[in-house]
């Protein structure tokens, strides 16, 4: 549960020189990049601090059969939302609201885009082409994992140039992935190590991962990353952090030009401003465009740095595709990894604008828990533990993230019809696929089926084009671009129409390629810095 923090001062804090909304990974870096060198820094979350303490009793919650409690306890007003596009999503599924946000439940995989990824458009003529170039984000990936602390064995023969090696040595291969291996090799399939932001030894003070397996949605021991750490770093430099403190709207000078305040709701129901120098916007792909279209002013009545018009839009998410099923007469040790250790990045980068980016993942927590069968079981004694046996250890699983391409149509807007826990509009996610979408999640189903024929599994079940889901990737609300009409904020992450706003996060991608967004999340973030110390 959360701390009582009810008595803690949250008036305003007087002559800040930066004030960051989130408290997530991109609001935590840019909070400890700036603080380190000496800012004076404000960080207000909306949602509260968890204690460390309780992880445990989280995991708990996690694992304990017929619980329906949120791990990190979303929902409610606070959370409410709608989707009312042609494909439903369902926002709170997989979401959090706090000090560490997402990476409190996230399964902590991270890698970088391809160079392809920055020029999509001008090599294949699909979507849209970066501002930026690889060349000019690889010395912050190096740096966001050092950041993150990222364990790899930088053995991906299609991964693009590095500077140095992973931090961390990597995980060792499960068994299930030797499995694969040879599948693979008859195949002509090459395999890698997944690079992982979790300690496989002692890093920086923190304890190496020691097997609780429930990574995704609680590590209760630390040893993978979550932002709580660069909040705490922020903090250890003279940053001040303020939870359970939504921001309502940010407010602006007479000119338009400048953000002069960030009003922020207490749980008192109080109402304070925060004033600052610089401001940025670090809440997620939903929450950024929520709050910019919920400060709209008569300098801009469709909502705050919103001149283009695309706040909101070019919403993007990765679409997952998946195919398991059993190995009768051998054991596989699912369940023994709470995380992925082998993937290929064969099928990734496009040779035509026929299909979109693949990252294919040999999954290791495939199959049912012990406890579930047991649960489902009418057995007792024995005959439980036998069917537990014959059930359990069997089966084998090929997942992948599929990317999908920028369309406008594709938007976070305001739902005045529904409101929130203050009464303002809650977030509207319009979402759809389109066919080359659907195109590529069939391929990655074709490579996935051959891979578990070679196996010999007996296919059970597939995730396709028709019942896939979003792997909970926000991106793309705040693009990134030089033209003020077509994007948002520029190269430098601050937004065309004001001068002291920037945005940190996944809202600017323009592309989303198929990899994990967060070590590019930390990497803008770590740029957003740099750019807002040069104008402090």
């Amino acid at each position: 549960m959360s701390s009582d923090r009810q008595n803690i001062d949250r008036t305003p804090t007087e002559k800040a020189d930066v004030c960051i909304v989130g408290a997530g990974p991109a609001g935590g870096i840019v909070a400890a990049k700036l603080a380190k060198r000496g800012y004076d820094v404000v960080v207000l979350d909306a949602g509260p601090r968890f204690d460390f303490e309780d992880r445990d009793e989280r995991m708990e919650r996690h694992l304990r059969p017929g619980n329906r409690k949120p791990v990190w306890d979303v929902g409610g007003p606070r959370d409410a939302y709608t989707s009312s596009g042609e494909k439903y999503y369902p926002l709170n599924a997989s979401r959090v609201k706090g000090i560490g946000g997402s990476t409190l439940h996230w399964q902590g995989m991270v890698m970088r885009l391809h160079e392809q990824d920055f020029s999509l458009h001008s090599e294949t003529e699909m979507g849209d082409d970066w501002p930026i170039d690889y060349a000019d984000l690889r010395p912050y990936y190096a740096d966001a994992e050092e950041e993150l602390g990222v364990a790899g064995a930088s053995d991906n023969p299609f991964a693009p140039p590095r500077e140095q090696p992973h931090p961390m040595p990597a995980f060792p291969p499960s068994y299930s992935d030797s499995l694969f291996a040879d599948a693979c090799k008859e195949l002509g399939i090459t395999t890698h190590s997944v690079p992982n932001a979790r300690n496989s030894e002692p890093y920086d003070g923190d304890s190496p991962c020691v097997g609780y397996g429930t990574c995704k949605p609680v590590c209760p021991s630390g040893a993978k990353y979550d932002a709580t750490r660069h909040v705490e770093e922020a903090e250890e430099h003279g940053a001040r952090v303020l939870d359970r403190v939504p921001v309502q709207r940010l407010e602006h000078d007479a000119a338009g030009e400048r953000v002069t305040g960030a009003v922020y709701a207490t749980p008192e129901g109080e109402e304070y401003t925060q004033e600052a120098r610089e401001f940025v916007v670090a809440a997620g792909g939903v929450e950024t465009p929520r709050l910019l279209l919920l400060s709209k002013s008569e300098q801009y009545p469709d909502g705050l740095a919103n001149s283009s018009g695309l706040v909101g839009r070019y919403f993007m998410d990765h679409l997952f595709a998946g195919m398991g099923g059993v190995l009768p007469d051998q054991r596989t040790r699912q369940k023994h990894v709470g995380f992925n250790t082998t993937e290929t990045h064969q099928f990734y980068d496009r040779d035509s604008a026929e299909r979109t980016a693949i990252k294919m993942e040999f999954l290791n927590y495939a199959g049912p828990e012990p406890a579930d069968v047991a649960l489902e079981a009418d057995s007792f004694g024995d005959d439980l533990l036998d069917e537990i046996r014959s059930a359990y250890g069997h089966h084998v699983a090929v997942g992948a993230l599929v990317e999908q391409l920028p369309q406008k149509e594709n938007r976070i807007r305001l739902d005045p019809s529904t409101t929130d826990a203050h009464g303002n509009p809650v977030p509207d996610v319009v979402w759809s696929l389109d066919d080359r979408t659907r195109r590529t999640i069939e391929r990655a189903n074709e490579i996935q089926r051959r891979i578990l024929t070679e196996l010999g599994a007996e296919i059970q079940w597939h995730v396709g084009p028709e019942n896939t889901g979003p792997a909970f990737h926000h991106m793309g609300t705040t693009r990134m671009g030089t033209n003020p009409e077509e994007s948002v904020v520029n190269p430098q992450l601050r937004t065309h129409d004001l001068r002291n706003l920037s945005i940190a996060g996944s809202a600017p991608f323009v592309t989303c390629g198929a990899m994990n967004p967060t070590l590019t999340i930390a990497a803008l973030s770590s740029k957003t810095a740099d750019h807002v110390a040069e104008r402090l």
